[in-house]
């Protein structure tokens, strides 16, 4: 198929719009279709776990935490201040060293129904002032997503930081598709057409968008009609049952049966967006 030889796919937005919710189901149905499915959360907020229905207790911790390991591999000792350190530290084998399965039944479950598991590999993200690209957690992360994104052969899934941040450091480079998730706001469009501006300067020509918790039709009116050079791929609608998963921890796949069916047919159309940057009507 399309992507059989593994598609990479960026999801952004705002923060609190829903890229977390998309990516976890997406991540499922990818599975469902019996891929080899990687989703890495790469937001400081670290909840995709809690996405799958993994309770906080039980989540990985993310890898930007691991302060032996970071100072391990890019050649610094430990919280070392201005030193020098490896920009390319060898990464490769800890994808599969440090992630876990789910589904969207929950951690660990066998069940057929749901396809194959999704390994599920926690990064986290820088949150201290002034810390950008030029230090050895900046050098990890940046390291670790290239080679998820270039070096392996899964369909891999990455929810990004919120907001334009993560696009400075071109830390999404070499992707299929970006897809910026955005809410009925005037706020949340301004933040999808920076973040679709800068992909674009990126050199990523597939940028599309989802417009999630929709009350109104005419708010997805709205918003096709305000994203600048951006293919709307699908509308959600607000979903209570999705807020209330969220609360309980509960896998959001099994939420909500509307909002699964409209993210199948997003996905359907990524496969233009990612092969030529454009998606027919």
């Amino acid at each position: 198929m399309w992507y059989k030889m593994g598609l990479k796919i960026a999801i952004g937005g705002k923060g609190g719009v829903g890229k977390t919710t998309i990516c976890a189901v997406w991540a499922q149905l990818f599975a469902e279709d019996g891929f080899d499915v990687l989703a890495i959360d790469a937001d400081p907020n670290t909840s995709l776990a809690s996405a799958f229905g993994v309770r906080s207790e039980q989540s990985p911790e993310p890898l930007i935490k691991m302060k032996q390991l970071i100072a391990e591999r890019t050649g610094t000792a430990t919280d070392t201040v201005g030193a020098y350190f490896r920009l390319n530290p060898k990464v490769s084998d800890l994808p599969q060293k440090h992630w876990v399965e789910v589904n969207g039944a929950g951690p660990q479950t066998q069940n057929d129904a749901f396809g194959n598991p999704v390994k599920l590999l926690v990064l986290g993200a820088i949150t201290q002032a002034g810390e950008g690209c030029a230090c050895p957690e900046g050098a990890f992360l940046k390291a670790l997503l290239t080679h998820t994104i270039v070096g392996r052969q899964e369909v891999v899934l990455v929810d990004l930081a919120a907001g334009v941040e993560f696009m400075g450091r071109a830390s999404v480079q070499g992707i299929d598709a970006l897809v910026v998730v955005v809410e009925p706001g005037g706020r949340s469009i301004e933040t999808a057409n920076n973040v679709a501006k800068m992909a674009r300067e990126l050199g990523i020509r597939g940028v599309g968008a989802i417009a999630n918790k929709i009350t109104e039709t005419t708010q997805t009116d709205v918003i096709k009609s305000q994203l600048k050079d951006t293919v709307l791929l699908g509308s959600l609608r607000y979903s209570r049952a999705v807020q209330e998963a969220d609360l309980e921890h509960k896998p959001v796949f099994c939420a909500c049966a509307e909002l699964v069916d409209a993210l199948r047919d997003a996905k359907g159309r990524l496969k233009d967006l990612s092969s030529e940057g454009v998606v027919s009507s």
